[in-house]
């Protein structure tokens, strides 16, 4: 770039075009061009398919979904752990223009119930449990009528738009079909509605529904495109200098858009293979399956890098093919990525960043970026994306100032389902969506996260940014991983409060922390309130829920806890 940014705005680069064309259209070319390349490789299932039997096994379903009367736009939920299951249903319903609803794998009776209802879902593809949810027996509770009415007929006052339940595995439940029942049963006729309906979908129809956690109210279902997600996985795929050789292995969970946009649609448009290690995050199954199956490329959050890092027996594992990969999700402390580069050979993995209503990604590192632009930023913005951060009033900021961080582009949701009003305050009149998140951009166009709009610290009149704070704190040896944010505190308005995860061994104090701190950083940026823990509440896709930690520590502290 020959000038220099002087306010807080730039586009990305639109060199190549966009994809204009379906999830379906895209696949089937990747598979006329690679059919004997491995597609899809699932470990925990013994599920090793070529381009060529993946298609096969999303085509037996799509036609078997036609046959139970699936439409084009009617919500098919998708409620399960990464398995071979989910990613034919990703492709199937695409195929047939039904809208793949991700239902969050952690969601208890409460968040089913409004998920299911406010999409108005008529079927859901479920597995039977995943960890301490037994979900059919949650579906039976909510629909106690299954237990009495034909498969595919369900009539249930709580969820009165929900009338097939699919489920996985293969034993018998009442009122359900079996996966692989559905997969059995299209027909000549299906097929060739299948085909039929393929070119009469667009690619700005909703496809994709992902409700979003947000810090407070019910969760908002955002709605994508084919447009939107094709292309953004597309363009992370081509980040990543992808091509039908690499293998990517994903331990992120595929119901968010890590698992399903960043690593399944990128793997898709490139002709690459997906590789699944596990049905939710293991650490050491994330490294076996990458010396294994010899992956050129490793997906996660930060909070993922560091316990494969910190794995007993890490120099066991041959991590030597790693080349590439995405850290997303969460900023990455500088130490954790210089471990990343070094001891995981992933010399051009790149940092990404954006949210659920921007496809996700708007802003990436390259592979020729140096090692402290992919440290200290999350990169430009991402092709055929604008990006700005705009002050208070609105107003573009000038480079170096702080500001909210608002895009525009093709990645930019439809809008939130059912939802016009929380729609509005997101996305504005211009069409520039509003993340929430406090960054800078400098002169060069990169960005720096440095935290939420509502998760800055106001300490007798002074800002602070906890990002700021758990940088520092991270450069203690005896520190994995650290969360910063405020406390009300009656003198200073707030307090600002550190919870910190010691490493093994590690014997680190409260007092010893506020010493390393002292004349290191800002007075009123060290800790007050101190708090070591073994883990922190976060999301089943790895973000820090700060909202709960701040929540519980306040009530312990209105206790008179220390």
């Amino acid at each position: 770039m020959s000038e220099h940014l002087v306010y807080s705005q730039l586009a990305g680069p639109a060199r190549e075009p966009l994809l204009e064309e379906t999830i379906g259209s895209a696949f089937d070319r990747t598979v006329e061009r690679f059919p004997e390349v491995e597609g899809l490789v699932v470990r925990h299932q013994n599920i090793r398919w070529t381009y060529r039997q993946y298609r096969e096994q999303v085509e037996r379903l799509a036609t078997g979904l036609l046959a139970l009367g699936i439409e084009p736009g009617d919500r098919v939920g998708i409620w399960a752990p990464n398995c071979y299951e989910w990613c034919v249903t990703q492709y199937a319903t695409a195929s047939v223009g039904a809208i793949m609803v991700c239902i969050n794998p952690a969601y208890r009776l409460y968040e089913l119930e409004y998920a299911l209802n406010k999409v108005q879902c008529k079927a859901i593809i479920t597995a039977t449990q995943f960890k301490t949810s037994d979900y059919l027996a949650m579906l039976e509770d909510l629909a106690p009528e299954l237990s009495n009415c034909k498969p595919g007929e369900l009539q249930a006052a709580k969820l009165p738009h929900l009338r097939t339940v699919i489920r996985m595995g293969e034993d018998r439940r009442a009122g359900m079909y079996n996966f692989s029942e559905v997969c059995a049963m299209g027909g000549e006729a299906e097929r060739a509605r299948m085909v039929d309906i393929a070119a009469r979908l667009s690619p700005t129809d909703a496809i994709n529904i992902q409700f979003t956690s947000g810090t407070t109210g019910n969760p908002k279902g955002a709605t994508l495109t084919h447009r939107n997600i094709l292309n953004n996985g597309k363009l992370v795929g081509d980040g990543m200098r992808l091509t039908e050789a690499d293998r990517l292995c994903i331990p992120v969970p595929l119901y968010h858009c890590f698992g399903m946009v960043m690593a399944s649609l990128a793997c898709i448009t490139h002709g690459s293979t997906a590789v699944f290690p596990s049905e939710a995050f293991e650490p050491g199954a994330t490294l076996a399956t990458v010396a294994q199956e010899r992956c050129t490329a490793l997906h996660g959050v930060p909070t993922m890098f560091i316990a494969e890092l910190d794995c007993p027996g890490f120099s066991d594992y041959d991590l030597a093919t790693l080349r590439t990969g995405i850290m997303a999700g969460a900023p990455c402390p500088v130490e954790v990525m210089q471990r990343v580069l070094t001891r995981m050979h992933m010399s051009e993995v790149l940092i990404a960043y954006g949210q659920t209503e921007t496809s996700p990604v708007n802003h990436m590192t390259t592979v020729d970026d140096s090692i402290e632009k992919r440290v200290g930023s999350v990169g430009r913005p991402a092709p055929h994306c604008e990006i700005k951060i705009i002050d208070l009033e609105g107003h573009v900021v000038p480079v170096g100032e702080k500001g909210e961080i608002c895009c525009r582009g093709y990645s930019v949701m439809d809008g939130y389902w059912d939802d016009p009003e929380r729609t509005a305050e997101t996305i504005d009149s211009d069409g520039w969506l509003h993340s929430g998140d406090i960054g800078v951009m400098d002169e060069l166009g990169y960005t720096q996260v440095t935290g939420r709009i509502k998760d800055m610290i106001i300490r007798g009149g002074e800002n602070i940014y906890p990002r700021e704070v758990e940088e520092f704190l991270y450069t203690h040896p005896d520190i994995q991983e650290v969360q910063v944010f405020g406390i009300p505190d009656e003198r200073y308005g707030e307090q600002v409060c550190a919870w910190v995860k010691l490493r093994d061994g590690a014997t680190l104090d409260a007092g010893g922390l506020r010493d390393y701190c002292r004349d290191k950083i800002t007075h009123f940026k060290i800790p007050h309130h101190i708090r070591f823990v073994e883990e922190f509440p976060m999301t089943v896709t790895g973000k820090m829920q700060k909202f709960l930690m701040r929540d519980q520590m306040a009530n312990e502290l209105a206790g008179g806890g220390a």
